[in-house]
């Protein structure tokens, strides 16, 4: 009879992931001057990263786990510096080897603004957060960083034609459903580039934002970080995935923030730009959460893709030149 070890019974993906642990181990501890150190688990996200807390004897710090072949750490460390240099609170990064893929980072504690934003606090916490918004897109530096160009903007929007619609929905677009939507993608590619370009931090809401009492919110996740159209992050901020706001008090924070960042425009071509730019965004994330199942097996984020789609079925009405796009969206083998 031939005996399976308990090692065998572990997939190639389980062990690569404890060779990394195990390394990410030895990395902090020799590092800190320590015999070892014991990592707890944070948080895992939509990528190849994973984060880890260790404590101190002067406290808690978090490990960063970014692989190098998937994971591009000298781009957080480049916006890290960024975001600090502009007065904003990004985690100081004491220790770094890029070449292995491990980071030491201050610890901003566990709670995301997820948890404390709300209806009832909404009106504590937001002029905070547009502030915040502001001082980012004026004061980050952002020379020599990416382009939020035509390309990436069009390879985003292919995400919900290629992986929701084709591969989660078997929906197969017709003549005329192509040419509305080349004709939507056209202008909201056009509408991004008419906009001031700005330091963009890409994936700005709740969920990328630690909370601390007495504390200026706590950036994180922003390696992605581009120069791109200014209301980008706004809307991120706004159309977010835990939590819905009235229309009119989105227009309300629009215009807080148009007047906040003195854009010389008109209000209503301010709410165009917010409205095109949140369409373009949210036909991305639907796009993208159908990746994450389809591809990658991540089935929870299924559950959030209704409350995206439904953010597009709001907006696409108020644009008559949106009118095919918005039906074609409403069909019962395309709705959630």
């Amino acid at each position: 009879m031939r005996l399976i070890s308990p090692a065998s019974k572990t997939s190639p993906a389980e062990r690569l992931a404890s060779r990394r642990l195990d390394a990410a181990r030895s990395w902090a501890a020799g590092v800190l001057g320590l015999p070892s150190v014991a990592l707890n688990p944070v948080s895992g996200d939509a990528s190849f990263r994973r984060y880890f807390r260790l404590l101190t004897q002067n406290g808690s710090l978090i490990l960063m786990d970014a692989p190098p072949q998937q994971e591009n750490m000298a781009s957080f460390v480049d916006i890290d510096a960024r975001l600090l240099q502009s007065g904003l609170r990004a985690p100081r990064i004491l220790h770094c080897d890029l070449q292995q893929g491990f980071g030491l980072l201050e610890d901003f504690g566990d709670r995301l603004y997820r948890e404390v934003l709300n209806t009832d606090t909404a009106g504590a916490f937001f002029p905070g957060l547009l502030e915040l918004l502001a001082r980012m897109a004026s004061n980050t530096d952002c020379s020599g960083m990416p382009r939020y160009d035509d390309a990436r903007l069009q390879a985003e929007l292919d995400l919900f034609t290629e992986w929701y619609l084709a591969r989660h929905r078997q929906k197969t677009l017709g003549v005329p459903e192509v040419a509305c939507w080349q004709s939507l993608c056209h202008e909201l590619k056009r509408s991004a580039a008419a906009q001031p370009q700005v330091f963009v931090h890409r994936d700005f809401h709740s969920c990328n934002l630690l909370y601390q009492e007495g504390q200026a919110a706590g950036i994180i996740d922003f390696q992605d970080a581009v120069q791109g159209p200014v209301s980008y992050d706004f809307v991120s901020l706004l159309w977010d995935r835990y939590i819905s706001w009235p229309r009119s008090q989105l227009e309300q924070w629009m215009e807080t923030f148009r007047l906040m960042l003195e854009l010389e425009m008109e209000p209503a071509a301010w709410v165009r730009y917010c409205d095109l730019m949140g369409l373009q965004r949210n036909l991305k994330i639907v796009g993208i959460f159908s990746r994450l199942h389809c591809r990658d097996g991540k089935a929870g984020y299924l559950e959030m893709i209704p409350r995206f789609y439904r953010y597009l079925l709001d907006v696409l009405p108020r644009y008559p030149e949106f009118t095919d796009c918005h039906a074609l969206l409403e069909q019962p083998e395309c709705a959630p």
